[in-house]
């Protein structure tokens, strides 16, 4: 249907008021469709529409998808964290820390029979598609229990290496510390570091890489504060 197509609707009406000596609704639409203000009138009436259907269907649906991250969450939390290393429920546990360089970081802290034993957090670069989100665990003595992305918009192919269900790349990190690993080896190896690269993909370890980092360079910063929390 165009936008000059009458609709049985506007026919009724167009004839009632013919039959009252008033212009009619139809002679009114074809005079008013060429204006601006009608045009305008008619796209924010469809935008409207439109914003009220997607508000009622993001109310409908955020409890069900609240709960679905909040269990990804929680199965990659499950990842990077050994059972045995906790008897809370680190989720619920969280809190926030203000941290200079990072900014606001929510923090899980994992507790075993009411001992700090480990703090998991989130953190995320700049890849070569968007933001690559990640999670990792750092135990008590500042060592990487495990490292999970769990977003990213990365060229698919070249960039699965990040993808623990797809390579073991990214449990290079299992281990490793700002003690027993130099700050200028924080790096692929095309920048003079120790990790790799991947072919045609630099940017992405690059971004894994210095997050992770990031990441133990806050909790080494907040390390007392973690443990007092």
């Amino acid at each position: 249907m165009n936008d000059t197509t009458i609709t049985p609707a506007e026919e009724a009406a167009a004839s009632a008021e013919t039959v009252a000596g008033k212009p009619t609704l139809l002679e009114r639409l074809e005079k008013w469709r060429p204006m601006v203000a009608y045009q305008s009138l008619s796209l924010g009436v469809v935008c409207g529409l439109v914003a009220m259907a997607l508000l009622i269907a993001n109310f409908l649906t955020h409890d069900t998808i609240e709960a679905q991250m909040l269990e990804d969450r929680l199965a990659t939390l499950r990842q990077v964290v050994p059972d045995e290393l906790y008897d809370n429920n680190p989720l619920a546990d969280g809190f926030k820390v203000q941290d200079a360089e990072l900014g606001e970081v929510e923090v899980y802290p994992v507790r075993l029979q009411g001992k700090l034993t480990a703090v998991v957090f989130q953190g995320s670069n700049i890849g070569y598609g968007g933001p690559i989100e990640q999670m990792m665990a750092v135990d008590a003595q500042g060592r990487i229990l495990g490292v999970r992305v769990l977003a990213h918009k990365e060229t698919p192919g070249l960039a699965d290496k990040i993808e623990a269900s797809r390579s073991d790349w990214i449990k290079v990190f299992d281990g490793l510390s700002l003690d027993n690993t130099a700050l200028d080896k924080w790096k692929v190896k095309k920048d003079g570091g120790q990790f790799d690269q991947f072919a045609g993909a630099t940017i992405t370890p690059r971004a894994v890489v210095k997050t992770v980092l990031q990441g133990l360079q806050f909790q080494a910063r907040h390390a007392d504060q973690l443990k007092a929390e």
